[in-house]
């Protein structure tokens, strides 16, 4: 897609503040700090879009942004990480509730795009993130996240293992750097083909 614009919509903390379900969406999910708002703020072209931090937790809500690329419009959704994060496990539950609610009760959810650091191996929560949205029939993509931060050779080499290791075919598990701008082709190429087959 050649994005035109890009706007956040909305920003949630319960369900009732979602927006209505009525373009397609995209969401975004993975561990605190794995790049989530950075991936989508480089695959829209707007560097401030989505709020970046080095502090894991940054995204505490839900956040819709919409995307419009002439004929076409879809709203990206960057969902709060999970994992490690200064905040309480209240806090913690309070999202992942808020997560699962999203997840399995949205009409217009098209895609799952979950983010995996290349330097980190997949975990127990990666591996039941991917069978519970197979579970839910959910279509999800992989995008391998901080690629530039290896070189080349190990690059290789961790790309080709967590390629293996998830259950998706090849083509949804995508290579990605939001610093350097690898990747973005083919995980928009991916996310339409989602978008379009939903």
């Amino acid at each position: 897609m050649k994005v035109l614009r890009a706007e956040r919509v909305a920003s949630a903390a319960r369900a009732a503040d979602f927006p209505r379900p009525d373009l397609p969406e995209v969401a975004f999910l993975g561990r605190s700090n794995v790049g989530k708002s950075s991936l989508l703020n480089r695959l829209v072209k707007r560097k401030g879009l989505a709020q970046t931090s080095n502090t894991p937790g940054k995204t505490r809500l839900l956040h819709f942004y919409r995307v419009e690329g002439g004929a076409d419009s879809l709203l990206f959704v960057d969902l709060p990480g999970y994992g490690w994060a200064r905040v309480s496990k209240a806090e913690r539950r309070r999202w992942q509730a808020l997560v699962e609610t999203y997840l399995e009760d949205r009409p217009a959810l098209r895609a799952a795009v979950l983010l995996q650091d290349v330097r980190r191996d997949p975990g127990e929560d990666e591996d039941l993130l991917i069978a519970w949205l197979a579970e839910r029939g959910i279509p999800t993509l992989v995008a391998i996240t901080k690629v530039d931060k290896l070189k080349p050779m190990r690059r290789a080499a961790r790309v080709r293992l967590l390629v293996q290791h998830f259950p998706l075919p090849k083509d949804c598990v995508i290579a990605t750097s939001s610093e350097k701008g690898l990747g973005l082709g083919e995980l928009w190429a991916a996310i339409d083909a989602c978008v379009r087959d939903g």
